[in-house]
């Protein structure tokens, strides 16, 4: 059996707004968020350059032109693209969006605003069939979070925000193949976890777990614990 290649392109979710922690950072958007002296999305973008991922299109929106500014066309030995949305498209829209762009039959989704320390090359390939693959992670309390709802690998839709406990969250990495849009008819704007994630269908959705460092930055509390824990996952 002919072995998959393994991506080399990632898109990067850089639109969102930052509410939650525009008391702290409100000069630039949550991604440019300084950690440890540089932005956050530098960051992340270091962890993909040392994974060979050589191609990045970042989706971005709410001041995308200070990310544009900031990081030019290139990073790392990267080319970066990048995809502005003129209207929120949710998380789903902008996926959508950027795979329009994509050059590979394969491409890993990044959230922006998080850090999850995982090797990219298992998710890809896990189940290289898969039409989308969720990275997870099991806490002791899913209620900020809500939680995916699996059998065995497979992932059967997602439970709200609210009941606390442990569970298995959405850990922010995706592995999504490029036809998705033309295998999922969808509107512009929709959300990825209200839309597909919460009702699979016919979609062929799997978890990977992992025990990998997690950390969403959108909080002010999160925010300062990524000031140290971010350059030591990362080595630096």
């Amino acid at each position: 059996m002919k072995t998959a290649p393994l991506p080399q392109e990632a898109i990067v979710l850089a639109g969102g707004f930052g509410t939650r922690l525009r008391a702290v950072v409100s000069d630039v958007p949550k991604p440019l968020a300084p950690v440890a002296g540089r932005p956050f999305l530098l960051w992340l973008l270091d962890g993909l350059a040392r994974q060979n991922i050589t191609r990045v299109i970042l989706a971005t929106g709410y001041m995308g032109d200070l990310i544009r500014e900031k990081l030019g066309d290139s990073h790392g030995g990267m080319s970066l693209v990048h995809v502005r949305e003129e209207t929120p498209l949710g998380t789903g829209g902008a996926i959508f969006g950027a795979l329009s762009h994509a050059v590979s039959e394969r491409v890993y989704v990044l959230n922006g605003d998080t850090w999850l320390g995982v090797a990219l090359a298992p998710l890809a390939e896990a189940v290289p069939t898969a039409d989308l693959v969720l990275a997870v992670r099991p806490v002791a309390d899913r209620a900020r979070y809500g939680s995916v709802i699996v059998d065995g690998n497979r992932v059967l839709g997602l439970e709200e925000k609210g009941p606390s406990g442990p569970g298995l969250v959405n850990a922010g990495v995706y592995l999504a193949r490029r036809d998705l849009p033309e295998r999922c008819a969808m509107p512009n704007a929709f959300s990825l976890e209200a839309e597909i994630l919460s009702k699979p269908g016919d979609l062929d959705i799997r978890a990977f777990p992992t025990e990998a460092p997690f950390l969403d930055i959108g909080t002010p509390e999160d925010y300062a614990r990524a000031q140290t824990l971010i350059p030591a996952w990362a080595g630096a």
